[in-house]
């Protein structure tokens, strides 16, 4: 049997800018995508680590550093949806967060991380639900209040 393991290289990353338009005004809503380094070891799974993550990601709201609408996390990744202080930036406000569970937590992420600005209440309540229903689509849990590792601020029912 041949061996058809990849030898090329892969395609290099590009590195998106993550800067504002002019046009996007304050109080934007923005979704977020964060992935762990080795995906496939699942270093988010264990409690003593996504806990924490989301901890992180409250206590950011509560020190106003974003305003955080909903965020779950998932054994390889994490979702959320904020609103940032545009004057400081979505990079410099993410990265501080990522630098923050680094030195904290030991945790390793993806360099960047994906952002797209939410542009209505259609896509607000599609994007709040996608993060809600995460866990349940990926059948790590039967109910989406049965995964630990979520929080809200919103009632999602009221969304559809």
């Amino acid at each position: 049997m041949k061996d058809e393991t990849f030898s090329g290289t892969f395609p290099r990353r590009r590195h998106l800018p993550h800067d504002i338009p002019s046009w996007v005004a304050q109080g934007a809503r923005h979704f977020i995508t964060i992935n762990a380094s080795n995906r496939a070891a699942h270093p988010f799974s264990d409690a003593g680590v996504a806990k924490p993550l989301l901890d992180s990601l409250v206590f950011y709201d509560a020190t106003r550093r974003w305003f955080l609408w909903t965020a779950t996390i998932m054994p390889d990744h994490l979702h959320f949806i904020a609103t940032f202080d545009l004057a400081v930036g979505i990079r410099k406000s993410v990265g501080r967060w990522k630098q923050f569970n680094r030195r904290q937590q030991g945790v390793e992420f993806q360099t960047d991380f994906f952002e797209h600005r939410i542009r209505d209440e259609m896509e607000f309540a599609e994007k709040s639900a996608y993060i809600r229903m995460n866990p349940v689509t990926r059948l790590l849990a039967e109910r989406p209040e049965d995964w630990p590792f979520f929080w809200s601020r919103i009632n999602l029912s009221s969304l559809t």
